[in-house]
């Protein structure tokens, strides 16, 4: 096993940084086969991981944000298609009856069995940096029980009902971090990008503290999380973010990196934020390579900024775009 927190110190005390981007979906585009079938199995997800490994001089491999895949264990509906992510559609959880009676399955028996099985040949075939494992935060994942507009309201009119949902979000994701780190993976992104919405008050009330008690539930010298918030809010969530104890945070090109990089702690590593749409999938290389670029010229008098995709990278995002954001950063660091 890789002793991942003297890992996460080198990546933030290295005078050469190698990016560390959310990228995994493109690999649809190296094996030429569809989402629905990546989704579905094990073996294509390790493969995929390997041959992005393999093309790109990244900190880690780091594989899919499927944000669906722990509602469905949970009872939610998703859609799937060929060439999306896939989608969580409507909510099963109305009344705190409801809520009293959500009952949570064994990692196993859901398409989380399966995520994890992946994840542990993922291991197998990539040796020579940490392989992250990823998964939705406890509120986020919540929200897709409840309704994620309703869950805003619900705050406040039904809080004991949040919390109910809450406390068994977060006991399921332990059970399934928990499962990751049996694979010899060297960390977990979490999700929380519905929290990202949330204000400063409601922060410290419904989502900070289950994060803090999933990241002291499974990080250790071996294992570490890498929060990751895309909400557009986050700059006023400091306070309450940092108090999850990650050993890395990541954020969205929703907001200003170089003004979150003043707002964060300097001793822990802070990831983003290119556009992964606007720049990786709709833009072109010359466009990726100088905003990478600009981003760096910004944000790399911070020790602690490692340059990644601001969110997950799409399926269809183009690889001359993703390569011309790794050229640049090869560049500027040489």
């Amino acid at each position: 096993m890789m002793n991942m927190k003297q890992w996460i110190l080198e990546l933030r005390d290295a005078p050469i940084k190698r990016a560390l981007p959310i990228l995994s979906f493109p690999s649809v585009q190296l094996m030429n086969i569809t989402v629905r079938e990546l989704i579905s199995s094990p073996e294509m997800q390790a493969r995929g991981m390997k041959l992005v490994a393999d093309r790109i001089d990244s900190a880690a491999a780091v594989s899919m944000m499927d944000l669906s895949v722990e509602a469905e264990a949970l009872g939610a509906c998703v859609t799937v298609t060929d060439h999306e992510i896939p989608v969580v559609t409507g909510h099963i959880i109305e009344t705190q009856e409801q809520a009293d009676a959500l009952s949570l399955p064994a990692i196993e028996e859901a398409r989380t069995g399966l995520y994890v099985d992946a994840i542990r040949r993922a291991c197998e075939l990539i040796t020579d940096r940490p392989v992250l494992a990823g998964t939705i935060g406890p509120f986020s994942l919540a929200g897709r029980l409840l309704d994620v507009t309703e869950i805003m309201m619900l705050c406040y009119d039904e809080p004991d009902m949040v919390h109910t949902v809450l406390e068994k979000t977060t006991e399921f994701l332990i059970r399934y971090i928990r499962a990751y780190k049996q694979t010899g993976a060297g960390g977990v992104v979490v999700a929380e990008p519905l929290a990202g919405l949330l204000s400063p008050a409601l922060m410290k009330q419904f989502a900070a503290p289950y994060m803090k008690r999933i990241v002291e539930a499974v990080q250790d010298d071996e294992f570490i999380v890498v929060y990751h918030n895309c909400g557009g809010a986050v700059p006023r969530l400091v306070d309450s973010i940092v108090t999850c104890g990650a050993a890395a945070y990541h954020f969205g090109n929703a907001i200003d990196m170089k003004t979150m990089l003043e707002k964060m702690p300097d001793d822990v590593v802070v990831m983003g934020n290119i556009d992964p749409v606007g720049q990786l999938t709709e833009g072109t290389p010359e466009g990726a390579y100088a905003a990478t670029t600009a981003l760096l010229e910004q944000c790399s008098v911070h020790k602690n900024f490692v340059i990644s995709s601001g969110c997950d990278v799409p399926p269809r995002a183009k690889w001359e775009n993703i390569d011309a954001f790794f050229r640049a950063v090869e560049d500027f660091y040489r």
